[in-house]
């Protein structure tokens, strides 16, 4: 049932600064510029595995389990495959697809000046914090727990002031019931900002559930087809296939007008093969079923393509995503996407390996921010995150924000004309002359990117200082972010009590039908 009632106009405590930090971090430059790039893939390459996506998914296929998707699939133009629930998409299709496909989307906040419009004018991109994380690492004193309720809040806090990120990713929950932790992760997040959200949906009951969180905090079901302020993730299970719950999201964000974040996650050695182009091909080739799954199922509906690498270390057979080749994977799976099928881009941009925010995890994540930032990619995922993306950690998140700035600056080309050169004072500069007096540099000097946590001072001021380090920079931040965020959230109290109650008849309903004592509804 439509939600009619509107969100209530107030703000919160602390919302003009937050306000001034994101304009100016998601203002679009003056003068847009071509975006730096890099790439392992030349046009060569790129059309030949594209021809092996095309390939795998014409010739052997994809398995389908939900029974009406597959239906729909069949009536679509789709062939039955080799093997039971095995479906084979021709190349038409597969074209008619992506052709299809908008190529722009809207990924709404709460308030408009919020709202994030990708691809970006300027050739750059945007950040999102880490999901998934069931740990959480205490900025007061660096302890480690089991992610809660209380952690999201902070994560919230934290994520708010941070003027690079675009949306915030809700994380799994400890200490509510497991198969209704999505609903309670994301119905306390929705509460505690007025960025975008990326929902995450754990099993099919509970997508429905999540959608009409949305709504309730986008003001109505109207409300948020008109401004979505949530996307939803939709993952292949791989190699090669499409659970159930999976497709009923990208069904449900038809319904309701939601984005999709159509997410591959392979992993090399394990369901994929020990190969970096191979697990680019199996990313893309899953990516763009998806993207025909979307179109069949919930035409117009914007997919966003999201490859997230990993690479199995064979010794121990740990998943790892800082890897050299799962960083060459990423690389290349964005331009396959993004070069090749013209697809918007999602990927992991910031992350480690490592349990800590320790020099290891600082040079892993700067490797892994730029190798898929000159690739191209639209959003960069990962912010907070440690230990191949099960633990967040908001003073980490604070110094990916700081890498973030610095990135999006790097890849920006800089102008080249000869007033930007300064060229004709170049050509007449006095012997032992400078140019702390110039015109032009009184002009530019501003343009240079200021550091916010990053430190940059001489041994005398460190040393009086205690050897302050950025670390410790960043971890104050963030415990001034805690500190200072509004108790009261950023919806009314009647939407709150709204999606209490939403939640509370997930977890009888849900929890219940689980325990085999009522159907849910």
């Amino acid at each position: 049932m439509e939600q009619t009632r509107t969100r209530s106009p107030r703000r919160s405590r602390g919302a003009t600064q937050r306000e001034t930090l994101t304009a100016s971090a998601f203002r679009q430059e003056a003068a847009a510029r071509p975006r730096a790039g890099f790439g392992f893939l030349d046009p060569g390459d790129l059309d030949n595995l594209k021809a092996r996506v095309f390939e795998i998914l014409a010739d052997y296929g994809v398995v389908v389990l939900h029974p009406a998707a597959r239906r729909a699939f069949l009536k679509a133009g789709a062939q039955e495959g080799r093997d039971a629930d095995r479906l084979r998409l021709p190349r038409e299709m597969i074209a008619e697809a992506l052709a299809a496909t908008p190529k722009r989307v809207r990924l709404a906040g709460k308030r408009r000046d919020l709202d994030l419009d990708l691809p970006r004018t300027d050739g750059g991109f945007i950040m999102r914090t880490g999901t998934g994380a069931h740990g959480y690492v205490n900025p007061r004193d660096a302890s480690y727990r089991n992610m809660d309720l209380a952690a999201v809040t902070e994560i919230a806090a934290v994520a708010n002031r941070l003027d690079q990120v675009g949306f915030i990713a809700h994380p799994f929950v400890h200490g509510v019931p497991e198969k209704t932790a999505d609903i309670h992760s994301f119905g306390r997040l929705i509460t505690r900002t007025d960025k975008h959200i990326w929902m995450q949906p754990y099993q099919h009951e509970n997508v429905d559930y999540l959608m009409k969180i949305a709504a309730i905090a986008a003001g109505g079901e109207a409300e948020l087809r008109a401004n979505p302020i949530t996307s939803a993730i939709t993952c292949s299970f791989t190699p090669l296939e499409f659970k159930y719950m999976d497709t009923q999201v990208i069904i449900a964000a038809g319904q309701y007008g939601v984005p999709l974040h159509a997410c591959s996650l392979p992993s090399s050695g394990g369901t994929a093969p020990l190969s970096v182009p191979s697990m680019a091909i199996m990313a893309a080739a899953e990516i763009v079923g998806m993207t025909v799954m979307a179109h069949v199922l919930s035409p117009g509906i914007p997919v966003i393509a999201t490859p997230l690498m990993f690479t199995l270390d064979m010794r121990t057979g740990s998943a790892l995503q800082s890897c050299v080749e799962s960083l060459q994977a990423a690389n290349m799976a964005v331009q396959v996407m993004k070069q090749g099928f013209g697809m918007l881009t999602h990927t992991y941009g910031s992350g480690s390996d490592t349990p800590d925010a320790d020099h290891q995890s600082m040079a892993e994540r700067a490797f892994l921010t730029q190798t898929v930032a000159l690739a191209g990619a639209d959003i960069l995922g990962g912010v907070g995150q440690l230990e191949c993306a099960t633990v967040f950690s908001p003073v980490q998140a604070v110094l990916d924000n700081e890498m973030g700035a610095m990135m999006r600056r790097f890849i920006r080309k800089p102008a080249l004309e000869a007033g930007d050169l300064n060229w004709e004072e170049m050509m007449r500069i006095r012997t032992g002359g400078h140019f702390l007096d110039s015109a032009h540099t009184i002009r530019t000097c501003r343009d240079q990117l200021s550091p916010g946590v990053f430190l940059r001072q001489g041994r005398d001021d460190y040393e009086k200082s205690g050897r302050r380090t950025a670390f410790d920079a960043a971890r104050e931040a963030a415990l001034s972010a805690i500190a200072t965020a509004p108790e009261d959230g950023v919806l009314s109290p009647e939407q709150e009590r709204e999606i209490a109650a939403l939640a509370a008849h997930a977890d009888e309903h849900i929890v219940a039908a689980y325990a085999g004592a009522v159907e849910v509804i």
